[in-house]
């Protein structure tokens, strides 16, 4: 197991020129991007939706390299979309996962059979192409390279430290510095129009 904070920092000299989605970890990158035009920081949208939003990202992007940041509570929630990103097969598209075994934004609440749970195993299951799965960061950032060297979609796991939010959402510290709508405008000049 290893610390959020501590991945994102041994991520970062490989983003390469990828739009990164950050998700919940978000409060962590936002202090080590060097690309913040790139980034979706999309904070805490409805749980479940952080895979859907990057994989149509992806789709509409096939030549950018799209790197989420997801948890495992939002798998949960969503586990089908695991199943449409491998028979769409974009090979634009990293998926990460922060196993942390609890619902950490809404108050710690445990996931049930969090030690059991192997969602490599599921990302496998469900038709992606290349999983892992980390709980030692050295093996992690021995790999990081390798990850994002094979054509997407790859799905990779890792064990992390909870970070618990007891404060009520409305009252947290907003880590996010841009609104939406600028994030938007960000990422369209930057990415320029759609193609297709």
């Amino acid at each position: 197991m290893f610390q959020t904070a501590d991945m994102f920092k041994a991520f970062a000299p490989y983003r390469g020129n990828a739009v990164v989605i950050p998700g919940r970890g978000g409060r962590h990158w936002i202090n080590l991007s060097d690309q913040p035009n790139r980034d979706v920081p999309l904070g805490d949208p409805a749980m479940g939706g952080h895979a859907s939003f990057a994989f149509g990202l992806a789709m509409s992007r096939p030549d950018e390299k799209v790197i989420l940041f997801d948890s495992e509570g939002d798998i949960l929630m969503n586990m089908g979309a695991l199943t449409t990103i491998a028979e769409k097969d974009p090979k634009n598209f990293y998926h990460f996962v922060l196993d942390n075994g609890v619902y950490a934004t809404t108050g710690g609440q445990p996931v049930p059979n969090a030690q059991n749970v192997q969602y490599d195993v599921i990302a496998k299951g469900c038709g992606y192409p290349s999983t892992y799965a980390f709980d030692n960061l050295e093996d992690f950032t021995n790999n990081i390279e390798e990850i994002l060297s094979k054509p997407g979609p790859v799905f990779v796991t890792m064990k992390v430290a909870p970070e618990v939010e007891n404060t009520p959402i409305n009252q947290r510290v907003r880590w996010q510095k841009k609104t939406r709508d600028q994030t938007i405008a960000d990422l369209q000049k930057d990415l320029g129009p759609r193609k297709g």
